[in-house]
């Protein structure tokens, strides 16, 4: 009988090294007999496997369900489980940014909003801003008993989210003892980016043993911010030059010292240009202007720091039933930065420093003279450079109670819950943040000097506008849900019993986002007071049979029918089937259709009349700054009047938020695989997947605007005088997306010998295709393998990585009290996004990253694990894309470099 797939681990070795141990393996196959399995067949048991209602025994499942062990999680020395979803090859998942929103998963590409996250089988609360998808780092990693990845829609079980798949995070059930364990990551280069975590876990009582049983872990992790400086290499000058985005092409901006013009000479000049301007806070720019050091001011890693608490208790009633209850509550801060504080108009006030300031050019705070001033007032273009980058502290919490009772009833398997959970998410100014108009001020009565740092009296002035421990923003969401499924076998088939469940879901989600008044008085944040809130009632109905026809074949259908308080109704039909040729050879298949109803915050978020941020990359106004290479910023040139930093090669002011005229998004979806085990200590599976979907709910890709700017014109909303008032960038429904792939996995475990048990296994998916499409009726665009068109539709302004290629795979050495495993994570090579000259067009390579880990369990009471992270010191691929202010591809590679890593389990008893 063919076994459930091998779990799906964090796998690697290199790709010669993987080849050939599979082809000695293969050759190993011809002379293997089941009687040279080492491994005695487990117990059958019945279990609910996500993706389905009906328990059945595990060997049973037809859809493609990988699964990652918490042991497993220790063996790769993983701190967070950000690290196994940039593992996942299925996975497309974004590296954290400092953007505040966590880890997410994002399962095929298509979004982290289509793929539904679970805990124990039932929903949370989603993260508090977008309300669309969930963060993974408030579930207590240390409480994880499996994590099982069904790789395929689920929209006829779970209803809306889950069109690229279903992660489900399951926890152990009970735990008997104390135990502690200390985890340490050690970077092997200086600067941050260095790891602590720390759990404790304590249970006692066995549900078989004594009808009861309780337990709890608390589990603590904190990651210290790693400045851009520590790793100036990946972003030096003369790297981002050699890729065409030199960082001397920009001219003026804000700066320290600031670059200024007048009202009467629009051109940008700078009194310390002619002397390389004042490192590190800036460096020389074009045409006698100053720029600053990016790698001065910005971050690699951010600040980051966790702590999560889970409890479970349970209590059987009689022999048939048992009761539950647990309560999860994760708890996440997360320090973002950006550039120092910009002096910027307050009312169309420009900032003003007049000749009477003693930082006026020639005056008696030593600030050179400068030739052709004439006394004129100066505009300048000044960042605060006296408290460093300016940072936000972002605060998550996320808590969870849910009860459930499960059973047997009149000959039913049932079960039934209730899941409350709330989503809170604050946003405080934690450094470096001022009041425009204090600054302004400042400028104006001459205590602030925009050409070097401050003298005590200017300290003092800026400590007196500054805002920094005030909150801006605060947001909640809710989800409370009701739900009972039933199931029960109806009658016997050729291949056992024919089994109906059938089930209904009542649940209701909320949103509430409100950005606070402070906003309007700090320009540089860029941000207007707003408030959205929201909610749906969501009623469904669900059914399932199990046909099992024959003992070779099995067929599933299964149906749900949602109806939403605001979208009406929606119904969503799967089947599938699996089909045993042999007892080594299996086929399995499926079709459904999926359903996306758009977030709270698509539909009912804040939506404000003008701009509410800033573009993520710059760009020249194709209006005002017009080029003969539309979308390469930093090659036009400004019309005359107009101040080149203002209108070239910099960020413009972008408008964002909820659209109240946006549908649902639907898709099809269907797999087509095998599954082939010539021995019992081998496997080899092969799934082919397609999804299709109409009316995408996303944002345009920024770039997509200053590529055709004649086309996306209307978007572009300009101000009296011909500047960019806002670039309307709201949420809408797009056209469609194709995507296909095949996943593979393989596995082979050596035969036992004295130098111990040695296993091989691959799991990869190789993207066939990953076409967007803007709007209905443009063409499909590829994205396979290139940055192209493809939105994320997430709170990310980063796009999506469509690799061709993405696998893991392992070589595991276990012996006694010993183990080890060699992991490698692959991905191919990725046309770079190339909107710069030419000449410097490029794809980025192939990416490797290794991991060594040991575990040694030979201590009593006692296991500990060592490692090495990134075992070769791979550097991150370089990028040209200008969404990527580092020169590197950050959101899919670490900058941390080599780090060592050490683990020790201590059980008390």
């Amino acid at each position: 009988m063919i076994k459930p797939e091998h779990p799906v681990q964090n796998r690697s070795a290199q790709p010669r090294l993987l080849l050939s141990a599979i082809t000695l393996a293969v050759l190993t196959l011809a002379n293997q007999t089941a009687a040279q399995a080492q491994e005695a067949e487990a117990p059958m048991q019945r279990v609910e496997v996500t993706g389905s209602s009906i328990k059945r025994l595990a060997t049973e499942a037809s859809l493609p369900v990988s699964t990652v062990k918490a042991e497993d999680l220790v063996k790769k020395g993983m701190t967070t489980l950000a690290d196994l979803m940039m593992a996942l090859p299925q996975s497309a998942s974004l590296a954290p940014s400092n953007a505040g929103s966590g880890t997410n998963i994002n399962l095929r590409g298509l979004g982290v909003n289509r793929t539904l996250v679970l805990l124990n089988g039932r929903r949370l609360a989603n993260e508090a801003i977008a309300d669309g998808y969930a963060n993974l780092d408030v579930i207590p990693m240390s409480a994880i008993a499996r994590v099982e990845i069904l790789r395929d829609g689920a929209s006829s079980i779970y209803g809306s989210d889950a069109i690229g798949g279903v992660v489900n995070f399951i926890t152990r059930t009970s735990y008997e003892g104390l135990e502690a364990t200390l985890q340490h990551v050690e970077v092997a280069r200086r600067g941050g980016g260095e790891e602590e975590r720390g759990t404790l876990t304590w249970g006692k009582g066995n549900l078989e043993r004594d009808g009861w049983s309780l337990w709890g872990t608390v589990d603590a992790h904190k990651r210290s911010a790693l400045a851009s400086r520590d790793r100036a290499g990946l972003s030096s000058p003369e790297l981002l030059t050699s890729i065409g985005r030199s960082p001397t092409l920009a001219t003026g901006g804000n700066a320290t010292p600031a670059n200024f013009t007048t009202a009467t000479n629009r051109t940008a000049r700078n009194p310390y240009a002619a002397t390389g301007c004042v490192a590190p806070y800036s460096i020389p720019g074009r045409a006698n202007t100053c720029v600053l050091d990016a790698n001065e001011y910005g971050n690699a890693l951010y600040e980051n720091q966790q702590v999560t608490f889970y409890a479970r208790a349970a209590k059987k009633l009689g022999e048939d039933h048992v009761i539950s209850i647990d309560y999860s509550r994760g708890e996440e801060h997360i320090i973002g930065t950006r550039n120092p504080t910009n002096a910027l108009a307050v009312n169309g006030v420009q900032p003003q420093l007049p000749s009477t300031s003693k930082w006026y050019p020639g005056n008696s705070g030593g600030v050179p003279a400068m030739s052709g001033l004439n006394g004129a007032t100066l505009i300048p273009t000044w960042a605060v450079a006296d408290y460093g980058a300016a940072a936000t502290k972002d605060v998550q919490l996320n808590q969870r109670v849910a009860v459930a009772l499960e059973g047997t009833l009149a000959g039913w398997d049932y079960k039934t819950g209730l899941v409350v959970g709330i989503s809170n998410r604050d946003n405080y100014y934690d450094n470096g943040y001022f009041t425009g108009q204090g600054l302004l001020d400042g400028l104006r009565n001459g205590q602030l000097n925009p050409f070097g740092l401050q003298d005590a009296a200017g300290r003092a002035y800026l400590q007196s506008v500054n805002v920094d421990g005030q909150k801006n923003r605060e947001s909640k969401s809710t989800y409370t849900g009701i739900d009972v499924t039933a199931s029960r076998p109806l009658m016997d088939l050729g291949g056992g019993s024919l089994a109906l469940a059938v089930g209904a879901d009542f649940h209701r989600d909320t949103t509430e986002d409100t950005r606070l008044d402070i906003v309007r008085q700090v320009t540089y944040a860029n941000a207007s007071p707003s408030h959205g809130e929201g909610g749906r009632n969501v009623a469904a109905l669900f059914a399932e049979l199990d046909m099992p026809f024959t003992k070779k074949l099995n067929v599933n259908v299964a149906v749900r029918d949602d109806h939403f308080s605001d979208f009406g109704n929606t119904i969503n039909p799967k089947v599938s089937f699996r089909y045993e040729a042999t007892k080594q050879l299996m086929f399995r298949g499926s079709a459904n259709t999926g359903f996306r109803a758009p977030t709270l915050f698509d539909r009912y978020g804040y939506r404000l009349p003008g701009a509410t941020g800033l573009t993520s990359a710059k760009w020249d106004d194709p209006v005002l700054c017009p080029s003969d290479r539309p979308g390469v910023a930093g090659t036009g040139k400004p019309l005359p009047g107009y101040v080149e930093s203002t209108v070239c090669n910099t960020t413009l002011p972008k408008q964002t938020g909820s659209n109240a005229n946006v549908q649902p998004e639907k898709s099809k979806g269907f797999t087509f695989g095998t599954v082939f085990e010539p021995t019992r200590t081998s496997m080899v599976s092969i799934d082919y997947w397609n999804i299709k979907m109409t009316d995408m709910l996303a944002n345009l890709p920024e770039q997509v605007y200053f590529l055709d700017p004649v086309k996306y014109a209307s978007y572009f909303v300009r101000n009296a005088d011909g500047t960019i008032n806002y670039i309307q960038n709201t949420i809408m429904n797009l056209g469609g997306q194709k995507a296909a792939g095949i996943d593979i996995s393989a596995s082979y475990a050596f035969p036992r010998s004295s130098f111990g048990d040695f296993k091989v296994s691959i799991d990869g998916t190789y993207l066939t295709q990953f076409d967007n499409q803007l709007d209905n009726g443009s063409p499909y665009v590829s994205n396979v393998g290139r940055f192209g068109i493809a939105s994320n539709g997430t709170t990310s302004n980063f796009p999506i990585i469509t690799y061709r290629w993405k696998h893991v795979a392992t070589l595991n050495w276990a012996l006694g009290n010993w183990n080890s495993t060699l992991t490698q994570n692959y991905n191919s090579k990725y046309e770079d996004q190339n909107l710069v000259a030419q000449q410097y067009w490029r794809d980025i390579n192939s990416y490797k990253n290794w991991q060594w880990t040991t575990t040694y369990t030979g201590f009593k009471n006692m296991s500990i694990t060592a490692g090495i992270t990134n075992l070769f010191d791979a550097k991150p691929p370089v990028t040209n894309s200008s969404l990527y202010s580092s020169g590197y591809l950050s959101s899919a590679a670490s900058p941390i470099g080599r780090a060592f890593n050490v683990r020790a389990t201590y059980k008390f008893y």
